[in-house]
C-alpha cells in the first residue's frame, strides 16, 4: 500500500535521468538507490526533506537532492518534502522556529516588522539570526526524525498488515480445496 501510493506520484526515473538540465551530474542520477521505494529509502527522503525545509536558507531544493545524492536515498521525495515550507507556510514556520530558538538561547525576543527590501534584510537580520538557525535547526532535526520515525512505522505496520491478509487468504483457499484421500 505504502509503495503503490508513493509510486503514483513518483517521476519516471526515466525522465529524471535523461533530463538535460541535470546532465552536470553524470553517473550519480544512475544509482538505482535513488528511486527505490523501500522502507530505509522513504525514511530517510522524509528526515532529509523535512530537515531541509525547516532551514531558514535560499536553494532548499538544490540542498534537499545534495542530500539526498550523499546518504543514497529517495530523491524524488526528499526534494518533493522541501515543498513543506511553501510561500503560504514560510512565515509562520520561521516565526515559530525563531520563537523557539529565542526561548532556547534565552534571549529576548526582539520585536520586528516586516518590510521587503535589502536594507531591512540587512539590518534585521543581525538581530534575528542566531535565535532562527537555533530554532530551524533542532526543529528539523526533531520533525524530521519523526518524520522518519513515522515513516518506518507506517511502513512495518503496512507489510504486516499485508502479510496477515495473505495469510488469511491462504487460509481460506485452504479450506475451500476439498481434501484428497
Amino acid at each position: 500500500m505504502a509503495r503503490k501510493f508513493i509510486k503514483k506520484w513518483m517521476p519516471d526515473p526515466s525522465r529524471v535521468k535523461n533530463n538535460p538540465a541535470l546532465h552536470f551530474l553524470g553517473d550519480l542520477l544512475h544509482d538505482p538507490n535513488l528511486f527505490h521505494l523501500n522502507r530505509h529509502s522513504v525514511s530517510l527522503a522524509f528526515f532529509i526533506g523535512i530537515f531541509t525545509a525547516f532551514l531558514p536558507i535560499p536553494g532548499q531544493m538544490p540542498l534537499a537532492a545534495l542530500l539526498a545524492l550523499l546518504v543514497r536515498c529517495n530523491l524524488p521525495l526528499a526534494v518533493a518534502l522541501v515543498w513543506i515550507s511553501n510561500p503560504l507556510t514560510i512565515a509562520p514556520i520561521f516565526y515559530a522556529t525563531y520563537k523557539f530558538g529565542a526561548f532556547i538561547l534565552q534571549s529576548p525576543p526582539v520585536e520586528f516588522t516586516i518590510e521587503l527590501s535589502w536594507a531591512w534584510f540587512r539590518e534585521e537580520l543581525q538581530h534575528l539570526w542566531q535565535p532562527l538557525l537555533a530554532g530551524s535547526v533542532i526543529c528539523g532535526f526533531t520533525f524530521g526524525g519523526l518524520g522518519y520515525i513515522t515513516m518506518q512505522i507506517f511502513w512495518r505496520r503496512q507489510v504486516l498488515k499485508n502479510w496477515h491478509r495473505r495469510k488469511r487468504e491462504r487460509a481460506a483457499r485452504k479450506k475451500k480445496k476439498p481434501q484428497k484421500v
